[in-house]
């Protein structure tokens, strides 16, 4: 083999090495960027699932304390029963908003009855929610960064030519729909 051969031989073989090797980082950097977006939401549907065992438990602790119309413990029960984590990501988020907003408004009754708020199992239940609340709000924004980061990663060369071919396409951030962003109503008369 002539020098030359030789040397485009070694220069062919050198750029195979690195566009394979740029081809593996990138992927690898893809497949590790979707996996933190899955436990980043595996971690919201923990805490959500943890609201949703407490939620009855307030609504009961409630009904100890006064009589509701019966429409108020069907609402509270629907969007309870509407969460499902089998649901594409946007559904999920738009049940967790309008839950958020029905618990606010629950909370808003409850400051307007001294009984409730002295009720001790009601403080506590309140404040338990309010927790998780807080850490929901927390591991959403967590969340939407990591979406953040892998689509502003698949939107970027050379992960553009990795991705489109992989059919990688970006993911939902989690947020409501204007129609799914309507304000559930809770209202809590006394008998």
């Amino acid at each position: 083999m002539n020098p030359s051969a030789a040397a485009a031989l070694f220069a062919l073989v050198v750029f195979a090495v690195v566009v394979g090797f740029l081809f593996v980082t990138t992927y690898n950097a893809i497949v590790a960027a979707k996996l933190r977006i899955a436990k980043a939401w595996a971690n919201i549907d923990v805490s959500l699932k943890q609201r949703y065992n407490e939620l009855p438990n307030l609504v009961e602790a409630v009904r100890g304390v006064m009589q509701f119309e019966q429409d108020t413990f069907e609402r509270v029960a629907r969007l309870r029963a509407a969460y499902s984590d089998t649901e594409p990501i946007p559904r999920q988020a738009a049940t967790s908003e309008a839950t958020s907003e029905a618990i606010r408004s629950l909370f808003a009754v409850v400051e307007n009855y001294p009984a409730l708020r002295s009720a001790e199992n009601v403080r506590a239940l309140q404040e338990e929610i309010s927790r998780l609340e807080n850490v929901i709000a927390d591991r959403r924004e967590l969340y939407n960064d990591q979406v953040f980061r892998y689509n502003t990663r698949i939107a970027q060369v050379p992960a553009s030519i990795v991705a489109g071919p992989m059919g990688w396409t970006p993911a939902p951030f989690f947020k409501a729909d204007d129609d799914e962003r309507a304000r559930p109503s809770v209202e809590l008369n006394t008998a």
